[in-house]
């Protein structure tokens, strides 16, 4: 029944049905509209709040703290929503905040010096206020140093979301940037004492780059040219000694070696002689970049000397031309620089010969070769040892040669003023025959002296002994080692004192003694000894004036 009553009411209103689904439909497409729409926005609001929590994140893990001043929206009018203070985790590590991020902005400021936290104050109200922004350094009580840059957030159409305030810990760069300064005034103070040092030498100094164009002068190289240029960029490539420095400059450069030349300049005048040498150097350890260093020295006084020494070495080598002395330079190289005529005829040498064997080594060999040298078991040992001679004589050294054909050479050798030796050969062969002559005399005298009876005894003009035979030593029981020393008469008296031991005034005795033995007139006198003997004694005064005193034994007493 029921359905036949829908059915008619359908039949009977066809149009009120067909409008009743229609509203239905429409509901229904409403419905899932909305629904679709809500689940978009769902979505939406997650990936903002996705994206807002990245943020977030990522501002948190920025090594740099912040502290945000966050305004309510100008379009949303709700009462409710005031200014909110935000403190970021790393401003709460950097700063010790006990109460972590919910610390307000005094408790932040607690961590400042006072004088710094109102200057802090004074510049986040005009932040605030008038949206200027700010950046300053600060120190925290603990020392840390700290860096605060406040600026101002707004959006597109200008509206105001926040103003925040960065704090930056730059303690460890402070500390290095302090030590970049303190090493940076000590660098400088280094460079200010090394131009100092520089500028105060006595002498022009200068630098080249490595095209050898002046760099750095000192004073007295501005000094030099005559207070025309107050630096080096003025006086151009200004060359204090002419193209001659340069050319050095060059040549020290090319050879990586140290250069010097002597200079005559006119200074004031006056006619000066300076010392220039060009030192080269690596720049920036680089092998291929070699500038040079320049130094002038006045050796005027040198020169003279230098020049009065040739002068003095000329007269002196003329002089040893003209002696009879055999004389030889030889240099440190052991080449022959200076001999004279009579060291030419001793070693019997040709003119050609010495100018083609200069050498120390070949005049020994060619000696050797005329059997003008001392025989020697190893020659080649010889020749070395003469070789060392050249460094190891330090003062005058003399020694015999004796040659084969019979002759003796006295020899000198002395170091020369200008490195090597200089030879001094002297023959003193008849001095030595005479010598030896001398001596057979001598012998032949004392063995006559020793044969007579008498005791002899002969002092020479200087009253010290000369001669004595054995009857004077055995008559006197003597001590020959101290006859030997060439005593005194005085000192042999007492050397006698004890055969005298009953004489009550030895010195008065003595004293006689010496009367009767240097007198003109008394030509004999006794001597009474403790042991019973008596002593004469005769005296006599030679041609030499020299005394001979003659003693023997007459009886007992």
């Amino acid at each position: 029944m029921n359905r036949e009553l829908l059915s008619d009411m359908f039949f009977a209103a066809p149009e009120l049905w067909y409008a009743v689904l229609l509203v239905f439909a429409l509901l229904a497409w409403l419905a899932v509209s909305n629904y679709v729409r809500l689940l978009k926005l769902k979505r939406k609001n997650y990936f903002v709040r996705r994206d807002r929590e990245r943020y977030a994140e990522t501002l948190y893990a920025s090594k740099d703290g912040y502290f945000a001043f966050i305004y309510p929206d100008d379009r949303v009018n709700d009462a409710s929503f005031a200014v909110s203070e935000r403190c970021s985790r790393r401003l709460a590590v950097l700063l010790g905040l006990p109460a972590g991020t919910d610390t307000p902005f005094d408790g932040v400021l607690k961590g400042f010096y006072k004088e710094d936290a109102d200057k802090i104050l004074k510049y986040t109200a005009l932040l605030r206020e008038d949206g200027v922004s700010f950046e300053d350094r600060f120190e925290l009580k603990n020392g840390k140093k700290m860096i605060l840059n406040g600026v101002r957030i707004s959006g597109s159409d200008g509206a105001v979301y926040s103003d925040i305030i960065w704090f930056r810990d730059i303690s460890y760069v402070a500390a290095q940037i302090d030590g970049l300064q303190k090493e940076k005034q000590l660098s400088d103070r280094r460079a200010d004492d090394l131009k100092e040092l520089v500028d105060n030498l006595p002498c022009p100094v200068w630098m080249r780059t490595p095209q050898l164009s002046l760099k750095i002068v000192n004073k007295k190289y501005l000094e030099f040219c005559g207070g025309k240029y107050s630096n080096v960029s003025e006086g151009g490539d200004f060359e204090i000694a002419g193209a001659e420095t340069r050319e050095l400059a060059q040549s020290a450069q090319d050879s990586n070696k140290m250069r010097k030349k002597y200079v005559h300049l006119n200074q004031n005048g006056e006619h000066r002689c300076f010392e220039v040498t060009e030192t080269p150097f690596h720049v920036e350890q680089s092998l291929d970049k070699i500038a040079t260093v320049g130094m002038m020295t006045d050796v005027s006084s040198l020169d003279n000397l230098r020049r009065n020494l040739k002068q003095n070495q000329n007269m002196h080598l003329e002089i040893l031309a003209s002696l009879g002395t055999a004389i030889a330079v030889f240099d440190s190289s052991c080449k022959l620089i200076f001999c004279n005529r009579a060291f030419v005829r001793l070693w019997e040498l040709d003119e050609n010969w010495l100018e083609e064997h200069s050498a120390y080594g070949a005049f020994l060999d060619y000696l050797r070769e005329k059997r003008l040298l001392p025989e020697v078991p190893d020659y080649p040992h010889y020749r070395n040892e003469e070789h060392k001679m050249f460094t190891a004589v330090m003062e005058p050294k003399e020694d015999l040669l004796h040659l084969p054909d019979g002759r003796s050479l006295r020899r000198i050798r002395a170091p020369h003023l200008k490195g090597g030796l200089i030879f001094a050969f002297e023959d003193i062969t008849d001095r030595l025959t005479a010598r030896r002559e001398y001596n057979a005399l001598f012998s032949v005298q004392q063995e006559i002296l020793n044969n007579i009876e008498e005791a002899v005894l002969i002092f020479g003009p200087d009253g010290r002994l000369q001669f004595y035979n054995q009857a004077y030593v055995n008559m006197w029981d003597a001590d020959e080692v101290m006859l030997q020393k060439e005593p005194s008469f005085t000192e042999i008296l007492e050397t006698q004192k004890v055969f005298f031991n009953r004489v009550s005034n030895w010195e008065e005795l003595k004293k006689d003694i010496l009367n009767h033995i240097f007198s003109s007139t008394t030509r004999a006198f006794s001597l009474n000894r403790s042991d019973d003997l008596r002593i004469e004694c005769f005296s006599s005064l030679l041609s030499n004036e020299s005394i001979m005193v003659l003693m023997h034994k007459t009886a007992s007493v």
